[in-house]
């Protein structure tokens, strides 16, 4: 119960739910794991939490545009890896940095308004991530097979939010996002699956309520981006070689319909007035589609791409994430931080 509590304010958090500092029981954690104690929140800057897009969100971009890098954010490691699941949270970029080595070791990285980069967390093992109202941090975790969320990113302090469905483990959690409401949903392809025991007979997108988890789609051969509707009325999901829409009504998620074929899919940014900026790795690009599958402009860098999120001071910067870079446009619509 302790768990199911846990997680269940936390997703809640914006309803002001209490005890957020109840301990994950010994269950919950990944077998090799032992379960953490939540520290005291300390929360993350919240300016994130306080906006929301404005009524008149801007314009959306067209043609063909190319995105500038940002030679601070350079990596300096000098082993392969890749820059992922960008989140804006206050006025900084929050970004997982990991490698291709074994167990996929994994930090989140944070580039400051001054174009310089720190770590926030050393040891993460995280992919996607996202940002509750209260300005935690919640992480697809790779080296849990979990959901995990992060009380402190200056002490990398975390518990568990779900790691099993039907007793066994997930295969490498990688991109999430979550509601409103607290209901979260996430992605669960086999990319990094040997980085703990354990994993599903399939690949699948889920969701999670803090208590009960259930399959939104197991059809889909390793499903990436995952983001929703800026009226949170559309769950979108890109994977194998589609994007795909599903309705949500009254919560549930109805059946999911393909509007896009994509080369490639990995993460995904939506802006506010609802247009998807689906990355397309090999093809170091992101395509910018309407609700309606339709291509409305393509935004290019200069290395395989990950990942977007829209950040600085009214959202209109659309960062990007790819291999060992991070890249810049600014547009003249707002969009939503992760």
């Amino acid at each position: 119960m302790k768990k199911q509590l846990l997680a269940s304010c936390i997703l809640l958090a914006i309803a002001g739910c209490g005890n957020k500092n109840a301990s994950v029981d010994d269950h919950s954690s990944h077998a090799g794991h032992e379960p953490e104690t939540a520290a005291p929140i300390e929360k993350v800057e919240t300016a994130t939490a306080s906006w929301t897009c404005p009524a008149q969100p801007g314009t959306a971009p067209s043609g063909e545009l190319v995105a500038e890098r940002i030679p601070g954010a350079n990596t300096t490691r000098t082993e392969a890896g890749l820059y992922e699941g960008p989140v804006w949270i206050g006025d900084k970029l929050y970004f997982s940095d990991f490698l291709f080595s074994e167990g996929f070791p994994s930090r989140i990285q944070v580039l400051h308004p001054d174009g310089t980069v720190t770590t926030a967390i050393e040891n993460s093992g995280s992919n996607g991530l996202a940002a509750t109202k209260d300005g935690m941090i919640l992480a697809a975790t790779h080296d849990r097979k979990a959901i995990s969320i992060f009380y402190d990113p200056a002490k990398g302090e975390r518990d568990v939010l779900v790691n099993k469905f039907e007793d066994d483990a997930f295969n490498s959690p990688n991109d999430l996002t979550i509601s409103s409401k607290g209901i979260l949903y996430f992605t669960d392809p086999d990319y990094q699956r040997s980085a703990a025991p354990g994993g599903q007979p399939k690949t699948r997108v889920y969701q999670f309520d803090g208590v009960t988890i259930t399959v939104v789609d197991d059809s889909l051969n390793n499903p990436n981006g995952i983001s929703l509707s800026p009226d949170e009325s559309t769950l979108y999901v890109a994977g194998g070689s589609v994007l795909r829409a599903y309705p949500i009504e009254d919560g549930n998620v109805g059946e999911g319909r393909d509007i896009a074929v994509i080369d490639g899919p990995d993460g995904m940014a939506v802006d506010c007035l609802g247009n998807l900026y689906v990355t397309e790795h090999g093809q170091q690009r992101i395509r910018v589609i309407s609700p309606a599958g339709e291509d409305l402009a393509v935004i290019k860098v200069d290395a395989n791409v990950t990942n977007a999120a829209f950040g600085g001071p009214e959202r209109k910067t659309l960062f990007i994430t790819g291999a060992g870079a991070v890249w810049k446009l600014d547009l003249q619509v707002a969009g939503l931080p992760y």
